[in-house]
């Protein structure tokens, strides 16, 4: 039961991420474009490593994580 509870919620969880990081890019938010993102385009090759994409999505989901610890106590 207390499983079946889990995998809605992060069902619901994905979809309400998917659906703000689809708003984000309507309205042209840089997500994904932070001037610590590197991108390197050869001639048969592209990486790209979104490295200050990562530290801003870390920073905000360790605060948000935080916040809802609080409340829960």
């Amino acid at each position: 039961m207390e499983l079946g509870k889990l995998l809605i919620l992060l069902g619901l969880t994905l979809v309400v991420v998917g659906l703000a990081a689809m708003l984000l890019g309507r309205i042209n938010f840089p997500l994904g474009r932070l001037p610590g993102d590197f991108l390197y385009r050869g001639k048969n090759t592209t990486v790209y490593f979104p490295l200050a994409t990562s530290v801003v999505l870390s920073v905000v989901l360790s605060i948000v994580l935080y916040v809802i610890s609080r409340f829960r106590r």
